[in-house]
């Protein structure tokens, strides 16, 4: 069954990523719609601009053929139709590639013959599907006109009509009339004119990998002819799109990035909170515990004596050292909460001085004696005859030891023995405290030295502990530079070693800025206060 904080995070995961989940839907269909507008509208420019360069070229074109059959029709009514003239006002026409004028008998009044056979299959049958209607009709304007052959009736001075057919020159056209109309015309996009076969005559910039987009007629001076659009490499309105896509897409895929990974750490940050203040709660309630049982002890033994119940002065005896043992076990505890207050508050201060070794294992394990006496411990000492003196804080080391100690016979087995043993190992030495207990998993080694932190162990969790030993031995080893490890495995029991340096000064180092005076000389180590009696913290907890 799942933990009503497991069903909040649920719950508050579900309320931040249900909108998130809305916002990206939402946000990739209003990119989907915003690239369908972005394409028709480019089309709609494209085509825009398309149209009005085909009208220009129209416009420009029928202004040519205008001009031009102007002067050939004010030449024809003055009767100026002889082959030299008429040779010479093509010749100032450039546009003009040939001139032929047909009489309604379809005899050729200019020149006497074709020029040649090309012409001949090119105009005459042109002329001749030209309908018996447009006789008629007389005008400056082409009656007929094509990209090749443009058709247009006149009068001659006489009154008789006859059909001027011309032909255009394509460079011409290029050069005077497509370059001319369409140069100006500034676009990101390339303007081309493509022939009746789909081929480019003209074109500003080469079109080698652009892509066409579209093609508009030019009008009724190029029937056959097309003003086409191309986009430069790279700018093809999907192209555009795409990327202008890829990008919006991109940049709203690091805005969820961004909400999943503050999602992600307000739920750590919550669960952590949460487990926070569960471990604190436990913290109180097993510091009330273990307060209370050493009080309910010294209360029953204290009002037992002063009734006079005991007689014997040996029991009377032994009601003292119990009396007196619960109240080393009360000073143990509350010297732990303490330390470790002031520690959170910065407020703790090492006097770093020579002290001797084997004291302050002796004093310390002194302490211990009527438990492990009473419970049956076997207790190994090993002290290595040539240890130096030690720079340190007799007290705080000796409060770390005595947590290991308690936490040792805590947590032993049916095994009942502790080893206790100091060496030299180059320029440090080693205090070390082994166990033949339950035991601790290789995975939870780093964190049972975090504050209020328990191995979540059926055998852990029955014993109480305030949860705070192991990280005030930390605490304390490293302020003096050096280190805690521990060798440890379920079933084979736990060895903690405190690792500490000889060199370094002796005078006062502080463990952070703040002091909160002495905790006791260094040549009388608080052992007899050090560790947590029944309280301390155990070597699953932190």
């Amino acid at each position: 069954m799942r933990s009503p904080t497991a069903r909040l995070s649920a719950l508050a995961l579900t309320i931040i990523a249900a909108p998130a989940a809305v916002v990206a839907v939402l946000g990739y269909l209003s990119l989907r719609q915003w690239q369908t507008s972005a394409e028709l509208l480019f089309h709609e420019q494209v085509r825009d601009v398309a149209v009005m360069a085909a009208q220009k070229v129209d416009l420009m074109l029928r202004h040519a053929d205008d001009a031009f059959l102007d002067r050939l029709q004010l030449q024809l009514a003055a009767g100026d139709d002889a082959a030299p003239a008429l040779d010479g006002l093509v010749a100032d026409a450039p546009l003009v590639r040939r001139l032929y004028l047909v009489g309604r008998d379809g005899r050729l009044r200019y020149p006497g013959a074709w020029r040649d056979a090309g012409d001949a299959a090119l105009f005459e049958p042109a002329v001749r599907a030209l309908p018996p209607g447009s006789w008629e009709r007389t005008g400056k304007r082409p009656t007929v006109a094509g990209t090749l052959v443009c058709l247009a009736v006149l009068r001659t001075a006489r009154g008789e009509p006859v059909v001027a057919a011309y032909s255009r020159d394509v460079e011409t056209l290029r050069r005077d009339v497509l370059a001319a109309s369409l140069a100006g015309l500034e676009s990101p996009t390339i303007l081309a004119v493509l022939d009746a076969d789909g081929r480019p005559v003209y074109s500003r910039v080469p079109l080698e990998r652009a892509e066409r987009v579209l093609a508009v007629g030019l009008g009724e001076a190029l029937p056959d002819w097309r003003v086409a659009v191309y986009a430069p490499p790279g700018t093809a309105p999907r192209e555009v799109v795409r990327r202008q896509m890829m990008m919006f897409t991109g940049a709203f895929a690091v805005l969820l990035a961004i909400l999943a990974i503050g999602i992600v750490l307000c739920w750590r940050l919550m669960r952590r909170e949460t487990e926070m203040a569960r471990l604190k709660s436990d913290f109180v309630a097993n510091v009330s515990h273990d307060l209370k049982t050493p009080l309910s002890v010294i209360r029953m033994f204290g009002e037992t004596l002063e009734l006079g119940r005991v007689p014997d002065e040996e029991r009377r005896r032994e009601y003292y050292r119990v009396i007196t043992r619960e109240s080393e076990r009360l000073s143990r505890l509350i010297d732990n909460v303490l330390d470790f207050s002031r520690i959170e508050g910065g407020r703790r201060r090492y006097e770093r001085v020579p002290t001797a070794v084997e004291p302050l294992v002796r004093d310390t394990l002194d302490a211990f004696t009527y438990p492990l006496e009473q419970q049956g411990f076997k207790v190994e000492v090993s002290l290595a005859p040539d240890l130096p003196d030690v720079p340190m804080d007799a007290d705080a080391i000796g409060q770390a030891l005595a947590n290991l100690i308690d936490n040792a016979v805590k947590y032993s087995g049916a095994e009942r023995s502790i080893v206790l043993d100091a060496r030299r190992e180059g320029d440090r030495v080693a205090l070390s405290v082994t166990d033949h207990g339950i035991g601790i998993p290789a995975a939870e080694h780093a964190r049972i030295f975090e504050k209020f932190y328990r191995v979540g162990q059926s055998e852990t969790q029955s014993r109480r502990g305030s949860g705070v030993g192991l990280a005030l031995v930390r605490h304390i080893v490293e302020a003096h530079g050096g280190a805690v490890t521990v060798q440890s495995a379920p079933g084979q029991g736990s060895r903690f070693t405190l690792w500490l340096p000889l060199g370094g000064s002796v005078a006062s180092e502080e463990g952070r800025p703040g002091s909160e005076g002495r905790h006791g000389s260094a040549g009388a180590p608080r052992a007899a206060q050090g560790g947590l009696g029944g309280p301390f913290e155990a070597p699953h907890s932190n």
